[in-house]
Order: C-alpha cells, then sequence, then structure tokens
C-alpha cells in the first residue's frame, strides 16, 4: 500500500532510539523527510546517518523539549531546513518519583511536563505552521497505564498519560477544521535491545518470565516496530477519516500482580 507520505515533513520528538527511532525508520522507508530532537548528541549522529543512507532529508536537534526556548528553536530549525511541517509524533515522555507516599510535589510536576506540557507545547509550536499549508496530523504516544491500573507504574504516571489520552480528543475538535488530525496510541509494554524491560529480562529472568506467562495472551511483550506501524499510517493520508481516536498497541496485555517493580 503506498501511504502517500513521500516527500511530506514529520517531526519526531526523542526520535534517536526506541519507539521514536522505529518510527523515523518505516517514514524514510515511505519517502518522508524528518526532524528529529533528543538529548544525546551520539543517538542523533547515528540515527541521521542511518535515515539519509535511506535517501531523505534529515535534520536533528539537541533538545529537551520540556524547555520551551529548546522546543521552540527545534520546531523552527526543522521548518527552515525543510521547508514545511506536515506530521508531528510527540514522542517524549517518562516518570519522575515512585509511589504516591515517596513522591514528591516535583515529581508530580516533572511526570506531567514530560507527558502532559511538552505535548501541548510542541502542538502550539506546530500548528500555525500546519494551517498555513492547509492542514497535517499529529501523534501522541501515550501508554495503557493511561486506561487501566498497572501493578508497574506509579499514580502520576498513569494520572499524566490520562491527561494526553483525554487532551488529544480535545485538540481534534479544536482542530478539525482546519484539517489537522490528532490521534494517540498507547503502546503497551515494549521491549528492545538495552531498553527497561530488557535490561529487567537480563536481570530478573524468572519473574521476567512469570510477567509474560501471566499477562500477555499472546506470549511475548511487543516491539517497537509493531507501534511504529500504527504511528505511520495514522500520520498518512490514508488515516484520514481517523481523528481524535485512542489507539492501544499491546497484543491484548492483561493487569498482572505477579511482582512488585520497585528497586529494579
Amino acid at each position: 500500500m503506498d501511504l502517500q507520505l513521500r516527500d511530506k515533513v514529520v517531526l519526531i520528538t526523542g526520535g534517536s532510539r526506541g519507539i521514536g527511532l522505529r518510527t523515523a525508520r518505516l517514514l524514510a522507508d515511505e519517502g518522508c523527510h524528518l526532524g528529529i530532537c533528543g538529548r544525546n548528541l551520539d543517538d542523533l549522529d547515528s540515527a541521521a546517518s542511518e535515515l539519509r543512507g535511506k535517501g531523505v532529508r534529515v535534520v536533528t536537534v539537541k533538545a529537551d523539549v520540556t524547555k520551551p526556548a529548546e522546543a521552540e528553536q527545534f520546531v523552527t530549525q526543522c521548518e527552515l531546513e525543510l521547508g514545511r511541517i506536515d506530521g508531528l509524533v510527540n514522542n517524549v515522555g517518562g516518570n519522575s518519583g515512585g509511589s504516591l507516599m515517596d513522591a514528591s510535589d516535583e515529581d508530580w510536576q516533572q511526570t506531567f511536563e514530560l507527558n502532559v506540557f511538552q505535548l501541548a507545547r510542541m502542538t502550539r509550536l506546530v500548528v500555525p505552521r500546519m494551517r498555513r499549508q492547509g492542514g497535517g496530523a499529529i501523534v501522541n504516544i501515550a501508554s495503557i497505564s493511561g486506561w487501566h491500573v498497572q501493578l508497574t507504574g506509579t499514580p502520576q504516571y498513569g494520572a499524566s498519560k490520562a491527561a494526553s489520552i483525554f487532551m488529544t480528543e480535545r485538540l481534534a475538535l479544536e482542530l478539525v477544521h482546519d484539517k489537522i488530525r490528532v490521534n494517540v496510541v498507547s503502546p503497551g509494554s515494549i521491549i528492545w535491545d538495552d531498553g527497561s524491560w530488557d535490561r529487567f529480562r537480563l536481570e530478573k529472568p524468572e519473574q521476567f518470565a512469570a510477567y509474560v506467562r501471566d499477562g500477555f495472551p499472546m506470549g511475548r511483550l511487543g516491539k517497537p516496530e509493531e507501534v511504529a506501524d500504527v504511528i505511520v499510517y495514522l500520520l498518512s493520508p490514508r488515516a484520514h477519516w481517523i481523528n481524535g481516536r485512542h489507539i492501544p498497541v499491546d497484543g491484548l496485555e492483561q493487569p498482572t500482580p505477579v511482582m512488585e517493580m520497585r528497586g529494579w
């Protein structure tokens, strides 16, 4: 299927590793030009070299999008060098602090900055540019922790991801007449080399095996490429009738109380 993405320009926050990098690879395969940001120059340089090898233009910016000036620099530089912005993947996210009684006010604020505030900031930055060219597509990355409780999460993380899911539908309604679609993807537990789940698998193989056995009807964790497939489709004109939707990509993952994750 031709996704009609050739020569489109897509920005990806946190695009130098994990789900962000896998999404960038698939977009490059479709002929998309890319703007990616991250906080590690070596990762950015490696990603850019690989992606340019696919014959597309790539702009990399060392930026922390939780900082307003750096987020604006990322968007401005990408538009200057690539000429337009057709899509945005709000991939950056994270968590600060532990359980309710262990987490501070600052942990809550930082977690919401990572998962909600910077998402709104990036959206505000790209929308005027998309309006000028007649439309675009935005995909936010949330988590299944935002819509069902898991033993492995924290209250601030789940609450912030729930907020990002709700905000997506609100933004879609606000932007629909600008022909800007906004959707959200919620990955389940996704494993890749040197990621947190991979480290847990190596450090505690018996607990990891029990987690997979009791919580995953398909017998394994997800792959980042499987999330990227959905993101790329949602960015494409082929998905023009999907708007304001929340799409879990979790292989029917089930909440399971097999272990206590604190401390690993």
